[in-house]
């Protein structure tokens, strides 16, 4: 059964800051990412990691999402994230840095060794140049292996690969596209990476617009204030949810009985836009029980 959940924004919070993962409970997000790599400091790992173990066991997020993100295998902390975090009740890891099929198979043994639920997904950050390459063969990884979602992760890529963030993003289109086909292809969630200038809401609507048209469920983001621009506009509008209503209707109707291919609205509706509305309204209707 298709998840109707939304998932327009993921807000990234440091699980070594105890009153950012308080506040998470507070904030409307629709899924809280407690990060135990990037923002934590080598030295606090372990701490954090204790710390995000006892808030997820503490519970009130919600209907929030609770993603705990680890640290990379290949680093000395991320097998002790698992282990600590098969007593965590989340509803998935994102792991970092995965170049390959390789390593997803890897941390999704990790995870069943660990004594993970069997509904507890394993996400995965799209960061590297080699993931970019091996798109396809991570995603195909799903039909054997816990692996639910992409994340972008398109600072590391940059950083790695010397394409220029650029306001429009366009040098980086081919891998937001690929990236889709990919997890679309293979039953994936996938999530764009995060807007890094914070007070920018204009470029932030625009990187938001640009991944929900690009066929993404959402996006990852690194502060509260960006969550009211990111809810809107991955959310289906009024017009949106008027058209899906009168294609539903259309086919409803007993005097189209049998008809593939309706006129709506002076526009062609076949049922591929009927089951296309039937997705917007759930998701809307998700929205609106929130």
């Amino acid at each position: 059964m298709t998840d109707s959940r939304p998932l327009r924004s993921v807000l990234y919070m440091p699980a070594s800051n105890a009153r950012a993962m308080a506040k998470a409970r507070t904030l409307d997000c629709d899924a809280v990412a407690l990060d135990l790599e990037d923002a934590v400091a080598p030295e606090a790992k372990a701490d954090a990691r204790a710390a995000l173990v006892a808030e997820a066991q503490a519970g009130g997020f919600g209907h929030r999402r609770l993603i705990a993100r680890i640290n990379a295998l290949s680093t000395p902390w991320g097998h002790d994230d698992i282990t600590a975090l098969a007593a965590a009740p989340v509803e998935a890891l994102l792991a970092p840095k995965v170049d390959d099929a390789a390593d997803i198979e890897a941390l999704s043994a990790a995870m069943d060794a660990a004594g993970f639920a069997p509904d507890v997904a394993l996400w995965v950050m799209i960061e590297t140049p080699r993931a970019v390459l091996a798109l396809e063969r991570i995603a195909a990884c799903a039909s054997s292996t816990r692996l639910a979602g992409f994340v972008l992760g398109l600072n590391d890529l940059a950083k790695d690969s010397g394409i220029a963030q650029l306001p429009g993003r366009a040098a980086f289109m081919p891998v937001l596209t690929l990236a889709v086909l990919a997890a679309r292809t293979n039953g994936l969630i996938i999530l764009d990476g995060v807007c890094n200038a914070i007070e920018d809401q204009a470029r932030l609507e625009a990187e938001c617009s640009q991944a929900r048209d690009s066929g993404f469920d959402g996006k990852t983001l690194i502060h509260p204030a960006q969550l009211d621009v990111c809810n809107r506009v991955f959310a289906p509008s009024d017009e949106d949810i008027s058209e899906a209503e009168a294609i539903v209707a259309a086919f409803a109707d007993p005097a189209n009985a049998g008809k593939g291919a309706l006129r709506v609205n002076g526009k062609m509706a076949e049922l591929l836009h009927l089951t296309q509305a039937e997705r917007l309204l759930a998701k809307a209707a998700a929205i609106a029980k929130r």
